[in-house]
């Protein structure tokens, strides 16, 4: 490091989920001089900020990083595209606006798993903490904090057709997926607010932007984790005028994701150390956990024809019907426009055994003929779609380095579809969205199946659908996983093992996937990281 490096107590590497948030509470006091930084562009897109663009924002490369997979021999050896927010706000900038955190046991799991301070009533807080309910305050919500939760501003016709065709089936309905109980049919609330998106970037960043001690840096890529021995000091990164270096007295914060963190600690030297090698990229640590378990979701899409034109198929195949939802949302923030189109959802088990929901059935209010890195194209007819996401699967993948280049996608190699549980699972999620299908109340509405369809009749052809349709759920977690063990790569305080001053806060520490969508799980680390953090920093200052 040289003197004309700029210094700084902390540097956050990724301005996604969690890391808006760290950087946001770190700075929130004056006390410390803090940068952010974001490898995208400012989030000044419009339709990140509309709630159903998120259409199109997930094939725009200029917020997305749009990644692939590598080849996967169980899913036919096909790619699988990875859409991620490369944005302000990251994935939350780009995602469906699902707020989930999963079931409690998830987190009373991390616990017994040596994650001390992980279990539900240790975390829960920190949910409050971050959340302005729009239903007010309870035993589960909180009010006042920067990130809106919100109801769905109008009921749907189809939302309340799957509800109750859940009920027949004797599914019951609930009013709140992150309540005493997370088992049901009912509404998903989301993370927007006055009908805009509200990201991790306009929930932390937005109010934090005129503090004189916080630098937010966009089109800034980190390269590079900067050490002297065995102790983080800096952040190299790419800007539009080059390589430029800022170092760190205190800590560096790791929090790209989880493709996004371990190819950072990769490319600095922190990894396995025969792939380090393999790469040319001298091995500062050798850490075999870093970039292993990834752990994500898995999904599947059936396809109806229905019977009403009451889709988002209607509103993109008609210009006028588009004019007019622009001019509702434009003049009244309603209509189309003001909702994700995944207004309700099943959380159900694949079997009765099993002690939580293993299964969620996400309705799609479209369906579509092409569905790609490139672009998504809808049925030139009304249509829905029930998505069946395995909740809980025991295959594991990897995030490595595909090339020693900073600026090259990581290899991402997933691991679905990795027992007969994980099949199991799936194909019995297939059979419930049929079942709810056929219900009297949603079959009003189903007019074919177009996707398997009929011919996909027996066990073994819902296998070869899953094989050949399958994809990612766009969950990932665990690919930094923390613990106590050689297995894992961060501590119960997010500090990486071995080394000094650096830190991980996002998805990638999870040490396993929760039972739901996971970015308000992202944002809840990014509180408790950014809580540790200034507890230690006041411990040291007392010391």
């Amino acid at each position: 490091m040289t003197s004309s490096d700029e210094t700084f107590d902390y540097i956050v590497s990724g301005a996604g989920s969690a890391g808006a948030a760290v950087a946001a509470r770190l700075s929130e006091s004056g006390r410390y001089r803090v940068l952010l930084l974001e490898a995208g562009p400012p989030d000044t897109n419009p339709w990140i900020h509309i709630p159903l663009g998120f259409a199109k924002t997930y094939v725009d490369p200029r917020v997305n990083w749009k990644f692939e997979s590598a080849p996967h021999p169980r899913l036919a050896d096909r790619q699988i595209y990875v859409p991620r927010g490369k944005t302000l706000g990251g994935t939350s900038s780009i995602n469906g606006m699902v707020y989930m955190r999963g079931h409690p046991r998830d987190y009373d799991g991390w616990r017994q798993q040596g994650c001390v301070g992980w279990d539900w009533d240790n975390v829960l807080p920190f949910f409050k903490k971050a959340q302005n309910q729009a239903r007010g305050a309870s035993a589960f919500h909180g009010v006042g904090g920067p990130l809106n939760v919100s109801d769905t501003p109008e009921r749907s016709e189809l939302a309340e057709a799957l509800i109750a065709s859940a009920g027949t089936l004797g599914i019951s309905r609930t009013e709140d997926f992150n309540g005493p109980s997370q088992d049901g049919a009912g509404y998903y609330q989301t993370t927007t607010g006055q009908s805009r998106r509200w990201s991790s970037a306009k929930a932390y960043l937005q109010p934090a932007r005129g503090r004189a001690n916080l630098v937010i840096r966009p089109n800034a890529q980190a390269t590079r984790i900067l050490f002297e021995g065995l102790r983080a000091v800096g952040i190299e990164y790419q800007a539009g005028t080059g390589r430029r270096r800022a170092r760190a007295h205190r800590e560096v914060i790791v929090s790209g994701g989880a493709y996004g963190s371990p190819q950072l600690l990769q490319l600095s030297g922190v990894g396995p150390a025969d792939h380090l090698r393999e790469m040319g990229v001298d091995v500062v640590r050798d850490m075999s956990a870093v970039g292993a378990n990834l752990h994500d979701h898995f999904g599947i899409y059936l396809m109806w024809r229905c019977s009403k034109a009451i889709t988002l198929n209607d509103l993109e195949n008609s210009w006028p019907r588009k004019i007019m939802a622009a001019l509702r949302y434009g003049l009244m923030r309603d209509g189309p426009m003001a909702v994700n189109g995944i207004r309700a959802g099943v959380l159900a088990r694949s079997d009765r055994s099993l002690e939580r929901p293993d299964l969620q059935i996400n309705l799609l209010e479209w369906s579509t003929k092409e569905r790609s890195k490139d672009r998504v194209i809808p049925h030139d007819f009304p249509g829905f779609t029930l998505g069946p996401v395995h909740l809980a699967p025991d295959g594991r993948g990897s995030v490595r380095l595909s090339s020693p280049d900073p600026l090259a996608p990581p290899r991402i190699t997933f691991g679905f579809l990795g027992s007969e549980y994980d099949m199991r699972a799936m194909v019995a999620g297939v059979k419930l969205a049929r079942e709810l299908a056929a219900q009297p109340a949603l079959r009003a509405y189903a007019v074919e199946e177009i996707v398997p369809g009929w011919k996909a009749a027996s066990d073994a052809d819902l296998e070869q659908f899953v094989r050949e349709t399958g994809v990612t759920n766009h969950h990932p977690t665990s690919s930094c996983a923390m613990g106590t063990g050689t297995n894992t790569v961060v501590d119960p305080r997010l500090k990486v093992h071995g080394i000094a001053g650096l830190r991980i806060a996002d998805a990638s520490i999870m040490p396993a996937v929760v039972s739901g969508n996971t970015n308000a799980p992202s944002i809840m680390i990014g509180e408790k990281a950014a809580a540790m953090i200034l507890e230690d920093a006041a411990t040291m200052a007392v010391a």
